[in-house]
């Protein structure tokens, strides 16, 4: 087994696959960003960010099953390059809506806005999926722990990278050379989807039928308790625990840092994740697995609350840059343990459940955040989502002895 904390990069079809996802993954941040703050000049309510989360939620999770189903019996590589298309066009609709006409910026309002959201989210549902089972399919099994450590890395980079971009194109150049940097970089990464080498699918499982196909997927998941007590922890954390959607109203009406500002904090998670990441590719977790993903889970809760009290733009920061430290070992954890106990033939729709528990919760808890905003007000929303954070892990720990107990990734 290769001990390098570089061999997944070894493998050509990787670093094409990790370099398209990070040109995608910079792609949606900054537009996250923009279509963020865009939501909120035209509005100026907390709640219209969360419908974002929303609008990009439903049609994800409604797909996720059956997209799941589809990468365990369709070329992964052509309903990746299918998805990254679909969010390109998605990109460039963003950037026909700031067209200047004779001087005079059209005012298209949100409907629009959330339209294309919402194809994206479809989009995003698909890919998900695909992108999960096709990775694997790249790299040997020895390298899984590396590659998903690198996989990481990138995206963290990429995570860390857009918001400030965002802020400074939106804050020095307009929203339309931010949109059109956005299209850029799909593009990009698009064509560097074309150039990894399709791979043939697994056998496919026995079962009769879509529907049994799917069953048999979600049996897999909720018959396996370290699985399904990772993947609920992460459901809980992140519907309860995020403050990203809130972002714009802490920069704008408690920080007082402005669109820069808003980038930097929407950075400033990115960077304490691309710190552990790098220091788990030299020191990858050997023992006590699920206590440290107990505690970092716990440690992030804590963060939350932190940021809500806090009224200090540097404080703010620091705590955010914190939480990434912490959220960093829950991602790779969970996706280690999901693609090492997850067969290749059911790797699709295995990631299919995770998706529904874990990736469309941070758009859920996007929609959470803006309604209990409406309600008690920004400061109170993030520092209630905390405490529930501290409340899920402890639960967690007390129902879950095969997640306490676990100590290794095998």
């Amino acid at each position: 087994m290769s001990t390098s904390p570089y061999a997944a990069l070894l493998v050509r079809d990787f670093r094409l696959f990790i370099s398209a996802r990070f040109c995608i993954t910079l792609a949606i941040q900054i537009q996250t960003l923009v279509v963020s703050w865009q939501i909120y000049e035209i509005t100026g309510k907390g709640w219209f960010l969360g419908l974002i989360g929303l609008a990009e939620a439903i049609p994800s999770i409604g797909v996720s099953l059956y997209a799941g189903h589809i990468a365990d019996v369709t070329d992964r590589k052509k309903i990746i390059i299918a998805c990254i298309s679909t969010l390109l066009f998605c990109s460039a609709a963003l950037l026909s809506f700031t067209t200047d006409v004779g001087g005079f910026m059209i005012e298209y309002g949100t409907l629009p806005i959330y339209a294309v959201i919402f194809l994206s989210g479809i989009a995003r549902g698909f890919l998900t999926p695909a992108v999960f089972s096709f990775m694997p399919q790249l790299i040997s099994r020895d390298l899984y722990n590396n590659a998903i450590t690198w996989n990481s890395t990138t995206w963290e980079t990429a995570s860390l990278a857009g918001p400030p971009i965002g802020g400074l194109l939106y804050g020095f150049f307009g929203i339309s050379v931010a949109y059109a940097t956005d299209v850029g970089l799909m593009l990009m990464g698009l064509i560097l989807a074309l150039t990894v080498a399709a791979k043939p699918l697994p056998p496919v499982t026995e079962e009769e039928g879509i529907i049994e196909k799917i069953k048999a997927g979600l049996r897999f998941v909720f018959n396996n308790k370290i699985l399904l007590s990772a993947i609920s922890l992460d459901l809980f954390a992140v519907l309860f625990g995020g403050a990203v959607a809130l972002l714009p109203i802490f920069a704008d009406d408690i920080l007082h840092v402005g669109k820069i500002g808003l980038g930097f904090l929407r950075a400033a998670p990115g960077v304490g994740a691309l710190l552990m990441a790098f220091y788990l590719l030299h020191h990858p977790i050997q023992k006590n697995v699920g206590k440290k993903l107990l505690f970092c889970v716990a440690g992030f809760g804590v963060c939350m609350i932190l940021f809500g009290l806090s009224t200090n733009f540097w404080i703010s920061i620091s705590v955010l840059v914190l939480s990434g430290v912490f959220d960093c070992v829950s991602v790779i954890v969970r996706g280690t343990l999901l693609q090492t106990l997850t067969p290749e033939n059911m790797k699709g729709r295995v990631s299919a459940v995770n998706n529904i528990f874990v990736g469309s919760s941070n758009e859920i808890g996007m929609f959470e955040s803006g309604t209990a905003e409406r309600l008690i007000g920004a400061v109170s929303a993030v520092v209630l989502g905390g405490g529930l954070t501290l409340l899920v892990v402890g639960v967690t720990s007390w129902v879950s002895k095969s997640l306490r107990t676990l100590q290794r990734i095998h």
